[in-house]
């Protein structure tokens, strides 16, 4: 069965030896569609000068989801970034529960999320969700595991970020599906790609332990492609992880996993 998906690869973590463009060029070569983080540390037009189709960017700086300075810096910086996705032709935006710091850990780390918070980021998801309609971009909120890489980040999990997306009912707003951070945070993951299958924007994909790409761990990917194709999602799967060794072997296993 040949897979409707489409597949993309993070310059942020492989080929991390070479220049940032250069990462991207090597990526590019490969086929495969490129995923960056921070815009605001890249020289766009270089990156534009690659050739190279980007699928998805962060779509914030700073701020977060539930707190009134927090909610206009996120909202800022949103509208900053769409700017740069309009540069480089950059359809998908993503969005975290709140700012995270160059560790990846929250800015400012919450340890219970109350019924108002859940409103408030509600909200806020729905105000930038309007502004990815006005600019015809789709933001993607991104689940996260709270155990080993981002402890104290709310809306987390895979079912916080889908009730989430549920509630803003936005084409504009979908979810970045992790499934790395799924494992480690819920498992049972292609029960949970067929649940989350309406309200997702992107797969993301990398292996545990390890957070490095297909085969070096527990996850069995190859089964999870199936499912996929089974259930005719036909979106983006980038693999976010690390090259355990060499970065054109780890994109090897990574596209035969999902061939």
């Amino acid at each position: 069965m040949s897979a409707p998906y489409s597949l993309a690869a993070s310059a942020e973590m492989l080929y991390v030896d070479r220049p940032f463009v250069d990462r991207v060029r090597a990526i590019h070569e490969r086929g495969l569609l490129v995923e960056i983080w921070d815009w605001s540390t890249k020289d766009i037009d270089a990156l534009v000068a690659t050739g190279a189709s980007f699928v998805s960017m962060t779509g914030y700086l700073t701020g977060n989801l539930t707190d009134p300075d927090g909610i206009a810096e996120f909202l800022d910086t949103a509208e900053q970034s769409l700017k740069v996705a309009e540069q480089l032709d950059c359809p998908s935006l993503n969005v975290h529960g709140t700012g995270l710091g160059p560790k990846g850990l929250p800015v400012k780390p919450v340890e219970v999320v109350t019924p108002a918070m859940w409103l408030t980021a509600a909200d806020t998801l729905r105000r930038l969700a309007e502004l990815g309609e006005r600019h015809g971009r789709v933001f993607t909120l991104e689940n996260l595991n709270l155990a080993v890489d981002h402890p104290g980040t709310p809306f987390a999990t895979a079912a916080d970020t889908m009730t989430l997306v549920r509630a803003v009912d936005s084409p504009h707003l979908r979810m970045n599906l992790d499934l790395y951070h799924a494992q480690i945070g819920e498992g049972n993951l292609i029960e949970l790609c067929r649940s989350a299958m309406p309200f997702v924007g992107e797969i993301q994909v990398a292996d545990v332990p390890g957070r490095c790409e297909p085969g070096t761990g527990e996850i069995n990917y190859p089964a999870i492609a199936k499912a996929l194709k089974e259930i005719g999602y036909d979106g983006v799967v980038g693999l976010e992880g690390w090259a355990s060794s060499d970065p054109d072997a780890a994109l090897d296993a990574f596209t035969a996993a999902f061939a």
